[in-house]
């Protein structure tokens, strides 16, 4: 490629044809009915020729390198460099999207570099990136093109990292994690009610998502759920969920609770206060979580690793530089040979947390 824009369709799997001409998309819960020319709900699957294509394949709204703590992901390689990228379009409508001027985008322009999974690879092996991340939006709903990308990635030696909210259906979900060494899934609340009114999704595919990752394969697993005031942080929900999460996931998998900020269509709800992220923080520990963090704040105490036999931190983190590192060379801490759950090298990587834009065209043949 010579890093013109591609502007191709892919044929999927993950569909059937319905008795009334539509077509079905099998890929997650939404399972969208649609008709020759109609696109789903997550804009980049479409029906053309009877079937259900991606619209998107081998386009990407931009390329960035991150520090792996910004996923985020705390016990994956810690300190190291990690090419991140994202398409556009999403299978859920949070109203308090993030990153909505991606995720919500319905703008082809959107999609500005062209970016071949061969192209990637290489520009991360060289620029000594340990991982490729697939974020900003869903990786889920460009299934195809983000396993072509691990796969040549896993050729070169490098990891992949899904950024996910984990929406996606039984079959197509044992074909996208197998091509996954990390996930970081976005729990976004805790009940049914919360899923529906603001995400139009449901809670149970999510659940069984995490179950699935952590019980069935050897996906490194950590999860995200942005606390917004009056919606999903109530003392209640946060019990539920964190006694789920250890009696369902186990005491190991790490739990990021991070600030909200008014965005995208609730600009009327305040900004989450640091109080509310330590209350989840405690209560998860309290429940059995052994790793659990704030985050979208500068707290040096919540943003750090510690041990769970004897208190001694692990590893520090001032926003996504680290500082201490107490970890002996196979994960154990230093003090009492604890070991700490996770996917660490014998040291810290030194990325700090810098972030650096990329032009695929730069490494494109």
């Amino acid at each position: 490629m010579n890093g013109e824009l591609i502007d191709r369709v892919v044929p999927t799997r993950y569909w059937h044809a319905l008795e009334d001409g539509r077509v079905q998309c099998d890929l997650c819960p939404r399972f969208c009915r649609i008709k020759e020319g109609q696109r789903g709900m997550c804009f980049v699957r479409a029906c053309q020729g009877g079937e259900i294509v991606l619209t998107t394949y081998g386009r990407s709204s931009g390329f960035c390198i991150d520090p792996i703590e910004k996923k985020p992901l705390n016990h994956f390689l810690p300190g190291t460099p990690v090419l991140s990228f994202g398409t556009a379009g999403c299978n859920l409508t949070c109203k308090f999207c993030q990153n909505w001027d991606m995720s919500k985008s319905r703008e082809m322009d959107t999609l500005a570099d062209a970016a071949e999974p061969e192209t990637i690879a290489l520009a991360a092996e060289t620029l000594g990136c340990r991982s490729v991340a697939y974020t900003y939006n869903d990786p889920v709903i460009f299934h195809e093109y983000a396993i072509d990308v691990a796969q040549a990635c896993r050729e070169r030696g490098l990891k992949s990292v899904a950024v996910t909210a984990g929406y996606i259906c039984p079959e197509p979900r044992l074909e996208f994690f197998q091509w996954m060494d990390a996930a970081n899934v976005d729990l976004k609340g805790f009940t049914e009610d919360f899923y529906h009114k603001l995400c139009s999704g449901h809670l149970q595919p999510v659940l069984e998502t995490l179950e699935y990752l952590v019980r069935e394969t050897k996906v490194w697993v950590e999860l995200t759920t942005l606390l917004i005031p009056g919606e999903n942080d109530s003392d209640a929900e946060l019990e539920s969920m964190t006694q789920w999460v250890v009696e369902h996931l186990g005491p190991d998998v790490p739990m990021h609770f991070t600030a909200f900020h008014p965005d995208y269509k609730m600009l009327d709800h305040p900004r989450t206060p640091l109080a509310t992220l330590a209350r989840a923080r405690a209560l998860a520990i309290k429940n059995g979580v052994r790793y659990a963090f704030t985050g979208n704040v500068h707290d040096e105490d919540g943003e750090s690793t510690y041990c769970h036999a004897c208190g001694q931190k692990l590893i520090g983190r001032d926003w996504y530089r680290l500082s201490d590192w107490n970890l002996t060379a196979d994960g154990r801490c230093n003090r009492c040979g604890t070991v700490c759950a996770g996917v660490f090298e014998p040291t810290p990587g030194q990325w700090g947390d810098r972030r650096q834009p990329v032009r695929l065209r730069d490494f494109a043949a």
